[in-house]
């Protein structure tokens, strides 16, 4: 089953999602199931200068406690440990209307533990659309330790995802079913059963869905951020945001330029460019990878790499088995099989970091030598969002809902069939697969809203742009072009060369002193910055 992600083609998912394994979830029923939340009245929100006495919705008081185990929707796993803090935020549904149905935000968060020197809240998104904040900060904690130091680390469900009115689709079992379609389709059958499975997945989300999906955009989001600025008691916005969750930043900044605070973007979605641009992009970006881990596999593990020297020899062998497994799927644990859209989805899955390039020779030697799915089938399940007892997070109907919802562009087979010869020749593996994704936002129940994002913000202060030279989902061109979009003196580009999707999360010495300097002391690097 493919995600489609606007900006960022059928692998948008950051791979932070595939470490996710503690958190919790908000209070009370409006938001513990993966629904709309109960209607209630607001009266208002909060002005958007951030000086004026909070009103309305504004000035709700948060009641944190302590957190549960994160639901099924949100990914699942354990409660975090004590000194983490839940609570529930009151939005408009339709910020429009700001006196209309409210629905409850999940948030999350740990103190500052230098209280005397504290700055305010950093809030972070891990990307998607569709990863739970609330379930992924407090796995990845360790990481911000220095910004704990200062800052109270905050994360959020937004709108449509896990326990802040998740949009729900099809159940666990017909997700199953969905994603073992062929979605590399090579005849006129394929294509219609990909088709058919497409049109499936779109009623379900109507049908369970239908009061949200109007209401989950990006821009929402960006608004409810700035809600939560003024709930939280900042006058400006510090915030990480991470894949997606840039896209999400540049757009709250050019909503709110004057309440830009500290704002780092990082592995970032190219702004000016359509779905159609974003998936070739994407496909090259993904190949660029491959290439660069069968080079190290072969140097490592010589004879035994199961991808040979690489290059063309390497990626031919990896195309064929694909084209295998649609027609003759190999035995993986559970009754379960792995197909050759499962096997791309686990391929681009362990791409995502060179943590999981060793689970990537692990699976392909299975696969190529031993007539077994199971490792490249786990590593499919964690970028679809499912876990080890068949339940399913709600990653993949919020991604296609914010997506949808956000992208005016609506893409038919003939489209796709046009485009084709260009993908397969950016990439034998993943250009047919990244391409068809395309076809997911066809017969979307409501309109997208806009060609691009917006993120001109003039008059913002500057925002930290982090691009890796090797990240195969958010290729490193797309930081150059946000840093431009945003306007002269806005954007700061921070160059890592590297691999891998979320480059701070890497570990990179060099980088994480430069984004620490600049939240922390509000020291911005020269633009055009590079760490190595």
């Amino acid at each position: 089953m493919h995600t489609v992600v606007r900006g960022a083609g059928a692998f948008g998912l950051t791979v932070l999602l595939l470490t996710t394994a503690t958190g919790c979830q908000g209070d009370g029923s409006s938001v513990a199931e993966p629904a709309p939340a109960s209607p209630t009245t607001g009266s208002g929100t909060g002005t958007d200068t951030g000086t004026a006495s909070p009103t309305g919705l504004a000035a709700q008081q948060l009641d944190w406690h302590s957190c549960t185990a994160p639901s099924t929707a949100q990914g699942g796993g354990t409660a975090p440990a004590a000194d983490w803090q839940c609570a529930t935020l009151n939005a408009p549904l339709d910020h429009g209307r700001p006196d209309g149905t409210t629905i409850g935000l999940a948030l999350i968060r740990s103190r500052a533990k230098d209280e005397q020197h504290r700055i305010g809240s950093l809030l972070f998104n891990f990307g998607g659309p569709g990863a739970s904040g609330v379930a992924t900060l407090p796995a990845l904690a360790p990481t911000y330790a220095s910004l704990n130091s200062r800052y109270d680390l905050v994360s959020f469900d937004p709108r449509g995802v896990g326990a802040s009115s998740g949009v729900t689709c099809l159940d666990d079992q017909a997700t199953d079913t969905a994603a073992a379609v062929d979605s590399t389709p090579e005849t006129p059958a394929a294509v219609k059963a990909l088709d058919d499975s497409n049109a499936r997945f779109v009623a379900a989300c109507e049908h369970n869905s239908a009061a949200v999906l109007p209401y989950v955009d990006t821009e929402s989001a960006a608004r409810d951020m700035d809600l939560m600025r003024q709930v939280l008691g900042d006058g400006k916005l510090s915030y990480f945001g991470i894949s997606y969750g840039t896209q999400l930043g540049g757009v709250y900044a050019h909503l709110f330029p004057q309440q830009v605070g500290r704002l780092v973007l990082d592995s970032v979605v190219d702004p000016t460019k359509d779905p159609q641009q974003s998936a070739l992009g994407q496909a090259q970006g993904f190949q660029l990878a491959l290439g660069d881990f069968m080079k190290a596999c072969a140097t490592q593990a010589g004879a035994a790499c199961a991808t040979g020297a690489g290059g063309d020899e390497g990626t031919a062998k990896i195309a064929a088995l694909v084209q295998r497994l649609e027609q003759s799927p190999l035995p993986a644990k559970g009754g379960r099989q792995l197909t050759g859209s499962l096997a791309v989805t686990g391929i681009a899955g362990a791409l995502y970091s060179q943590e999981t390039w060793p689970l990537l020779a692990t699976g392909l030697t299975e696969a190529m030598d031993q007539g077994t799915g199971d490792t490249l089938l786990l590593l499919a399940d964690g970028l679809n969002g499912r876990d080890a007892q068949g339940h399913y997070s709600n990653l993949n109907a919020a991604n296609r809902a914010i997506s949808c919802v956000d992208a005016s562009q609506r893409y038919s087979d003939q489209d796709v069939e046009q485009q084709l010869p260009r993908f397969r020749a950016a990439s034998p593996v993943f250009g047919t697969f990244t391409a068809w994704g395309l076809t997911g936002c066809t017969g979307w129940p409501v309109p997208g809203k806009a060609a691009h994002p917006e993120v001109a913000a003039a008059g913002a202060a500057p925002i930290l742009v982090v691009g890796t030279t090797g990240d195969p989902a958010t290729p490193v061109e797309g930081a150059r072009a946000m840093a431009q979009q945003l306007g002269a003196g806005v954007g700061v580009t921070v160059t890592l060369e590297g691999e891998g999707h979320g480059g701070y999360n890497t570990g990179n010495a060099c980088l994480m002193r430069t984004v620490d300097a600049y939240l922390l002391d509000g020291t911005a690097p020269a633009d055009g910055t590079t760490c190595s």
